[in-house]
């Protein structure tokens, strides 16, 4: 029951927003009462702090998925971003990030520490990938990079209310990414990738 808890209150914070969703709503829309959920949460927080930890293990379970699909590292980068795209499909239209951060910060400091580690270390395993491809160049600082990209990343997730315009300015921040660290082999699958973008 407590899975199906997380499983379910982690589904409602990503579609409604983390302020919005109430152990109420949650109960209603399991058909359980509300002391069901307490027996396993004494709060919302608690409850909030578990869904993140689900969703942040679900992630990064898609991302090495993708990863051993063994794409090319630039189109690697684009499946990613469709990934987060299709997952954070929610009816607010504002960033589940950014509404954790303004209503729970030690939740999304949290969070934001697992999130930098993980990151970084998909990041550089990413350009290692795309050198060795010849799509980005070989003498690039390789940790200036990766620290450039995430911090690029995370600033956007966490000032930008809107979802939508969150996802439109990732997308400007990848290409951006790409542009510099691509060779003319990486340029034209940057193109190719940018072509089937959906925006």
């Amino acid at each position: 029951m407590k899975e199906k808890i997380i499983s379910k209150a982690s589904e409602l914070f990503l579609r409604l927003g983390f302020k919005s969703v109430t152990m109420d709503d949650i109960a209603g829309e399991m058909c359980i009462s509300k002391k069901t959920i307490y027996k396993y949460f004494c709060n919302k927080e608690v409850l909030i702090e578990e869904s993140t930890s689900t969703v942040h293990r679900q992630v990064h379970e898609v991302i090495d998925t993708i990863v051993a699909k063994n794409y090319n590292a630039i189109h690697e980068n684009f499946e990613i971003r469709e990934m987060f795209r299709d997952m954070f499909k929610n009816n607010t239209d504002t960033s589940p990030l950014y509404q954790l951060k303004k209503h729970y910060p030690e939740i999304y400091q949290n969070v934001m520490t697992h999130e930098i580690d993980q990151c970084n270390h998909y990041f550089r395993d990413n350009i290692l990938k795309g050198i060795s491809e010849g799509l980005y160049r070989p003498d690039l600082n390789i940790d200036l990079y990766v620290k450039f990209y995430y911090t690029l990343i995370f600033h956007i997730n966490e000032t930008t209310i809107s979802e939508r315009e969150a996802q439109k300015i990732e997308l400007e921040a990848l290409e951006y990414h790409t542009r510099a660290m691509a060779t003319e082999k990486g340029i034209v699958e940057l193109e190719k990738q940018l072509q089937k973008v959906k925006v």
